[in-house]
């Protein structure tokens, strides 16, 4: 990757194609393939991760496991688990958004009907056995008490991990267990053949590691000491924020909180079979809510909202020494309000941080604004929790504040917003600059990926037609790269 480097933001599911959401399939080369003319050097993803009833890949039950709603259903075509006539059932016409509960209905019924004609059962390799055999026993367990939490298992020797209760029910649910252990071998090796494709091409991927996990997710189950959780293994305390300006009575997540002093006892040792898994997977890597690593809101679970909460120290600089083992180049997502003192941690674990456009022009000292910008840090645009910078722009600016970014950008309709405001980034002291997909094509707000602190049918399910990977896009994106060095 070059010293001065630029990037897309857009998650797989966002892809167009004609299954009902973005896969790793034909329309993912085609975004690689328009990346490449346009010059990209980065393709920014969120998490891979499977996703919680709310959709959101940051509520996800597990660490480690893949979503297995993007694997292309064509390859298992071409590969004699679907016949054409199975592919064609799974058609659904919604190119601008995902349709999540008839989705889910769907797949399921070709992945079950694809697993039943693996010619010989899987098996799980050394490699991912650290984690795919709890994951595989934990997703059987689910479907077979009826799918509720795992804390509400009937059979507390299995909710409590024991060993007698795991041989038990490996042997009871391996039919079921194969099915997921199919499901993550495809996912990988469908996976590792677009990111080589992607690398080849001499674009890196970059992904995204959510801090925290759903209460409800295999490793919580499999490792209950590494989290603060009661006896019956419900979180006691979880994560948000406090009260700011977004909110008066801040954010509760409701994800358990790690014990911190058990992972440092360890050596963060979850903490580096993590890192290294997702080196496998990406070339760079966010680390959500990195600030947490120096000080992170703790919540009463009970509490209703994040008012009550107190702050906690993190695990401090053994941790990000633990993360940095690898070849992965990390980010570390430092937005909101910070105290003097989480800033210089961030400074001090010489990892780049976050500015974002849209959130630039409240005032002229903004170390947002790009002639204020660092060199070494990551300058989005926007980003999937913040507003396009249309719909901030048209919607939701004050008339003054909406007059000093035109002015200061230099924003004309006969250049189109849009590339004025991509201009203003990619020339910019920042060494690395992203633009949200939705960013390039001027998209308002009806293209948002996430709302943060919401739930509902417009949140994680925006898709790109696509028509948009065009000469008459990418063309521009090349010459502003070109022009700027990147």
């Amino acid at each position: 990757m070059n010293k001065r480097s630029s990037g897309i933001l857009l998650h797989i599911s966002s892809l167009p194609g004609d299954y009902g959401i973005g896969t790793f399939g034909a329309d993912a080369y085609r975004f690689v393939d328009f990346l490449s003319a346009g010059r990209q050097s980065i393709w920014q993803i969120l998490p891979l991760s499977p996703s919680g009833d709310s959709a959101s890949p940051y509520m996800s039950p597990s660490a480690f496991a893949g979503n297995p709603l993007l694997l292309d259903l064509e390859a298992l075509r071409s590969e004699g688990l679907l016949t054409d006539e199975e592919l064609h059932a799974q058609r659904m016409d919604c190119p601008d958004r995902i349709d999540y509960d008839q989705l889910m209905q769907r797949r399921e019924s070709a992945f079950r009907i694809a697993y039943s004609r693996l010619p010989q059962p899987p098996v799980i390799p050394a490699a991912q056995a650290h984690w795919l055999t709890d994951y595989a026993l934990f997703m059987a367990a689910k479907r077979h008490f009826g799918d509720v939490a795992f804390f509400h298992w009937p059979d507390e020797a299995l909710l409590r991990h024991e060993p007698a209760a795991i041989a038990h029910y490996t042997e009871l649910l391996q039919e079921e267990i194969g099915y997921h252990v199919f499901l993550q071998l495809y996912f990988l090796r469908q996976w590792q053949a677009l990111k080589t494709y992607a690398n080849e091409k001499g674009i890196c991927i970059m992904g995204d590691l959510p801090i925290y996990l759903s209460p409800d997710s295999d490793a919580v189950w499999a490792n209950p000491e590494l989290f603060e959780l009661s006896a019956s293994r419900q979180a006691q305390r979880v994560a948000g924020v406090p009260p700011d300006a977004f909110s008066d009575v801040g954010q509760h997540w409701g994800n358990p909180l790690y014990r911190w002093s058990i992972h440092s006892k360890t050596g963060f040792a979850w903490w580096r079979r993590r890192i290294d898994h997702l080196a496998t997977l990406y070339d760079l890597l966010r680390i959500d809510h990195f600030r947490a690593a120096h000080t992170y809101w703790s919540i009463a679970a009970e509490d209703e909202d994040a008012r009550s909460g107190r702050w906690c120290k993190g695990p401090g600089m053994p941790f990000v020494q633990a993360i940095s083992h690898s070849t992965l180049t990390l980010v570390a997502e430092d937005l909101g309000d910070l105290e003097e003192e989480a800033v210089s941690f961030i400074q001090d674990s010489g990892l780049p941080g976050m500015r974002v456009l849209v959130q630039a022009f409240d005032h002229p000292e903004s170390t947002f604004l790009p002639h204020n910008c660092i060199g070494n840090c990551f300058l989005y645009t926007s980003t999937h929790d913040a507003p396009t910078f249309m719909e901030w722009y048209h919607q939701l600016a004050h008339d003054g504040t909406r007059d000093y970014a035109r002015r200061y950008m230099n924003l004309t309709a006969e250049e189109g917003l849009n590339w004025g405001i991509l201009r203003a980034a990619w020339s910019s002291a920042a060494a690395t600059v992203i633009a949200s997909f939705q960013d390039v094509l001027g998209l308002g707000g009806d293209a948002r990926m996430n709302i943060p602190g919401t739930v509902g049918p417009h949140n994680w399910s925006w898709r790109v037609r696509r028509d948009a990977f065009n000469p008459s896009v990418s063309e521009p994106l090349r010459n502003l790269t070109e022009l700027y060095s990147r």
